[in-house]
């Protein structure tokens, strides 16, 4: 039994020296995501790891036992190195930090949806029947959290979280009675489908990693039994991915085509049904976006909103559901025209809400001018941070050079300046797009402007264009 620690990092080092044998040479945390849990990034000479802390035992539970079971398959999930369920901890393999959609964000910044992401889709696409079908056979549904299957009690959730998180809080009218006499109804179509399979749940493209010229998959610890539909529907209307409708219907083809290697599916029937699904996808997506966004104030998960109304105005106009949705189809007309729905628009020009000016520069010259008038905002100084500028092979390139990028992805107190950094200016973006100011500056300082500050301006510059839709400034100075 480990002896508690004092801190989660000290817990975290034991488990590490436990495992390998060890002490770990760096730890530190990575950015929060949605959830509760807390993830640190261990390396020590030899090894490293994920250390991951969640109070929620069952939710470990769920996701430790899946992943072995998912191994023994041979499936690309994370290996379980060690854990310590009594004090909510375990450790799990680095998968590195490329995320199918920050994939997708850098591409489409150079070619739009390229060849390489429309053969990246189609893998995942390929590899998804293997977890439905194959692995569910034997599958211990008894860990499933909070629910063993995508019943009717589970879909009477989301669709209350949609009605009373998002609906209430945007100030959607609609009659409740009739709009429950709609849930029920579509809920009773969707338990006509075949639910014999494994239902991943939150099969969207920030739980696929790209690692190791490899696919990755993570966080199924919401698993439980369910329709095939339901995880197809999860990626291909994944709000921000905003997949091309014309390429949505490729993917959808080429997932039918090839789940048929694994179940005998009539694929009229799975299309007819599939818009069903997406729909209750949807609406539990617009809960999500509703409670951390209109009541946790976490405003970056607003600017979700408009991509779910582009994807439902397209379901409203081209798609005719098998089943009588009337009440329900009045909120989602009215949701199409709601003006306090409209703000949440990213704007594409400069009378966008919030300009982010991000600057590199050398301490020798000075640091820039805030000519906004408005002051304030952020100076990072990089000069604790190793320096590649000593290297003779670093001397003619800069921070955007792939061998610099490289340097700093080895370097773990770069990763930890960054990871503070996010939140602090995450807090301030926050803030001043819920007040509506116009501008913040932030600026990183080294010796020369040459390759830690233009890397780490680069850096927030990618975690900014990910995260949020505000208008972003970047400049080098030194190097412009």
């Amino acid at each position: 039994m480990l002896k508690i620690k004092q801190t989660k990092a000290e817990l975290l080092e034991q488990l590490f020296f436990n495992w390998c044998g060890e002490k770990p040479k760096s730890i530190y945390k990575l950015p929060a995501s949605g959830s509760k849990r807390e993830y640190y990034r261990i390396a020590g000479s030899n090894h490293k790891a994920i250390g991951a802390i969640n109070s929620d035992r069952e939710e470990n539970s769920a996701f430790i036992e899946f992943s072995r079971h998912f191994k023994n398959y041979n499936l690309p999930v994370p290996e379980i190195y060690y854990t310590d369920l009594d004090h909510d901890a375990y450790l799990q393999e680095d998968l590195g930090d490329m995320t199918l959609f920050d994939f997708l964000v850098e591409n489409r910044k150079e070619e739009g949806f390229s060849e390489e992401l429309v053969h990246t889709y189609k893998q995942v696409l390929q590899i998804l029947p293997q977890f439905q079908v194959e692995a569910a056979r034997d599958i211990n549904y008894d860990v499933c959290y909070p629910r063993a299957s995508f019943d009717r009690q589970s879909m009477k959730w989301d669709l209350s979280y949609f009605k009373y998180y998002f609906l209430k809080l945007a100030d959607i009218p609609f009659n409740e009675q009739l709009l429950e006499d709609d849930f029920n109804r579509l809920i009773d179509f969707l338990l006509q489908e075949d639910t014999d399979n494994f239902l991943y749940r939150d099969f969207q493209s920030r739980n696929i990693m790209l690692s190791k010229d490899s696919i990755y998959f993570i966080d199924y610890q919401g698993g439980r039994k369910g329709a095939l539909q339901y995880d197809v529907a999860s990626l291909l209307y994944d709000s921000k991915a905003d997949i091309p409708q014309n390429l949505r219907q490729e993917f959808l083809e080429h997932y039918i085509e090839h789940v048929q290697h694994y179940k005998n599916i009539d694929p009229d029937k799975f299309r007819k049904n599939y818009y069903a699904y997406v729909l209750i996808r949807m609406m539990q997506a617009m809960g999500a976006y509703g409670f951390r966004g209109f009541y946790e104030k976490k405003t970056h998960f607003l600017q979700s909103i408009p991509y779910a109304l582009k994807n439902l105005e397209w379901i409203l106009r081209n798609v005719e559901l098998p089943v009588e949705l009337n009440s329900l189809q009045q909120v989602f007309e009215n949701l199409l025209t709601s003006k306090k729905l409209k703000k949440y628009t990213p704007k594409k020009t400069a009378s966008s809400p919030l300009t982010v000016s991000i600057n590199s520069f050398s301490y020798k010259k000075g640091i820039p001018e805030d000519n906004s008038g408005h002051g304030g905002g952020f100076v990072f100084d990089c000069r604790a941070i190793p320096n590649p500028g000593k290297f003779e092979k670093y001397k003619n390139v800069n921070g955007k050079d792939k061998s610099v990028i490289d340097f700093f992805a080895r370097e773990p107190s770069m990763h930890e300046f960054l990871t503070n950094i996010y939140a602090l200016v995450d807090m301030s973006i926050d803030t001043y797009e819920e007040r509506s100011f116009s501008h913040l500056m932030v600026s990183f300082g080294c010796t020369g402007g040459q390759h830690r500050s233009v890397y780490c301006a680069e850096q927030l510059a990618n975690h900014l264009r990910q995260k949020y839709s505000v208008r972003l400034a970047l400049w080098h100075r030194e190097q412009e």
